[in-house]
């Protein structure tokens, strides 16, 4: 039994391509020359941190922290396979269902559904359901321990970068990943931003809702204006909405943005158009234009490699001129980390090819992010050879509804926001295109994480949210029948209230009825 077919043979496209200004070039495009910096950018290194390894920007008590983590949770989900597989192997022995609840246990620290494993020496075990089963309860292990360990530290950093997103005149900062499980850790590892104090909503593409974003807008500035919350309305700061798209460094027409067609150039302006249309959306309808801030980003998914674009001749974010995080990496390695920070302001102040230089806020916080992303390159270096071996898609399961705020690891789930099936149906489709290439071909089904949010403080908001999950659920089945009527679309419906911190609570799924039935 597999999960993905063997991994490619990795081919020797050039790390960071590009022509010297730093244009991007669209995947049709021929790719540059290495440079110095790329050598010491890219070079494996050996694994752990020595005493005089790393860069001086880099916390490595952090990334110790979060590559325990990572392998913690990321191990919990890897072991469901060769656990299945032993199981599959002993299904027939006299003392099979004893055995294998002990051997569960033991493996993946939970017991599989009895029924299950009592009925293999009729029809043998049904490895679909088992593997659903142990995706799912894994899952909301991961969850329960996220809520109550605060494993990434997240609630000790909240506060005090809430203090400097004000300090720099941002009351708020929604970022807009793509829902490319490769990104699923942009916020906690890339940029090293704490969850909580920013919010984020992943989508296919960064083609975001912009009607919701104006919605979620126009809550935070209620919030100020009733509450004072997180500052007075009538504060001169303004709301940052960010864009992250991303490309591949290692194999550029193949593993970019499947949404546009990994192609790189085009996921920027697709993203570049998606904020102007937020602004001019604000503008229009509340002619308070003034109080909203953009920002775009791309993400090398093979490295964690950041580029933070900077204003051209217009104010708007110029998709040629960029401060790449890398570069900066290899022009601060060698430096002192008061040297090396200094450099970096520098970088980003200096105005070129006729742009602007940001305004002194946005300069400290673009500060911040580059430095927090070399980090997250060291982290890289240190712990994958200075690129990821799995440079395509790996996810484990396909997440739909709400943001799963607990998921902040790499190429662990594929998100599908939605309200209504009909409106996220192009998120849903890439998720599914993707796990038929990842289970579906090796007889495994794909598991469907429903998440939906409510306030426990509305009458009957607990009751919607899980009929929401019913309707969605519904709604899948009808839409991929094919894969529905064969076992291998299988659904966990969870639900989460939103007005305090708690994890998500299991309410129903697929297995759930197959369970009741047996």
């Amino acid at each position: 039994m597999r999960i993905r077919p063997q991994p490619r043979r990795r081919t020797r496209t050039p790390l960071w391509s590009g022509t010297p200004a730093g244009r991007i070039v669209a995947s049709t495009e021929a790719a540059g020359t290495r440079t110095p910096v790329d050598d010491l950018v890219g070079a494996p290194v050996a694994v752990g941190f020595g005493a005089s390894a790393g860069h001086p920007l880099t916390p490595r008590a952090d990334n110790e922290r979060l590559r325990a983590y990572e392998q913690r949770v990321k191990g919990a989900f890897a072991r469901i396979v060769p656990t299945l597989k032993s199981l599959a192997a002993r299904q027939h022995e006299a003392d099979f269902v004893t055995w294998a609840q002990e051997e569960s246990r033991r493996q993946l620290g939970f017991e599989l559904p009895g029924t299950v494993l009592e009925d293999a020496w009729v029809n043998d075990l049904d490895m679909r359901q088992l593997f659903a089963h142990a995706t799912f309860e894994t899952l909301r292990i991961m969850s329960g321990d996220y809520v109550g360990q605060d494993p990434l530290a997240t609630r000790d950093r909240s506060e005090a970068f809430q203090a400097f997103l004000l300090d720099c005149g941002f009351h708020a900062m929604n970022v807009t990943p793509c829902a490319d499980g490769r990104l699923a850790h942009a916020i906690s590892y890339v940029l090293r931003l704490p969850m909580g104090a920013v919010r984020r909503k992943s989508y296919a593409g960064t083609l975001f809702d912009v009607e919701e974003a104006v919605e979620r807008w126009a809550s935070v500035e209620l919030s100020r204006f009733r509450e004072g919350v997180p500052n007075l309305a009538d504060a001169p700061t303004r709301y940052l909405k960010v864009v992250s798209y991303h490309y591949s460094s290692r194999d550029p027409t193949h593993h970019g943005c499947a949404a546009h067609g990994s192609d790189t150039r085009r996921a920027a302006m697709a993203g570049l158009e998606q904020l102007r249309a937020f602004r001019e959306a604000v503008e229009n309808s509340y002619c308070c234009g003034a109080s909203i801030e953009v920002l775009l980003l791309g993400i090398d998914t093979d490295t964690d490699r950041v580029r933070i674009h900077l204003p051209g001749a217009t104010g708007d974010a110029d998709l040629d001129r960029f401060i790449d995080a890398g570069e900066l990496y290899g022009a601060t390695a060698r430096l002192d980390a008061a040297s090396a920070r200094n450099l970096i302001r520098e970088r980003i102040a200096a105005p070129r090819d006729g742009g602007r230089p940001p305004e002194p806020g946005m300069q400290r916080l673009m500060a911040r992010l580059i430095e927090n992303n070399i980090a997250q390159i060291d982290y890289v270096r240190h712990y994958e050879g200075g690129h990821y071996a799995d440079i395509g898609h790996e996810e484990r399961f396909i997440g739909v509804g709400s943001d799963f705020e607990e998921i902040q690891l790499r190429n662990l789930t594929y998100f599908a926001f939605m309200r209504t099936l009909e409106e996220g149906a192009p998120n849903l489709d890439v998720g599914i295109k993707i796990f038929r290439r990842l289970n579906v071909a090796h007889g495994l089904p794909i598991p469907i994480v429903l998440r939906f949010d409510y306030s426990g403080q509305v009458p009957g908001a607990r009751e919607r949210a899980i009929q929401r999950c019913a309707r969605i659920a519904e709604a899948i089945g009808q839409r991929y029948p094919d894969l529905a009527e064969r076992g291998l679309i299988q659904t966990f419906w969870t639900v989460r209230d939103s007005s305090r911190a708690a994890p998500a609570e299991p309410v129903g799924g697929s297995l759930t009825a197959l369970e009741k039935a047996a």
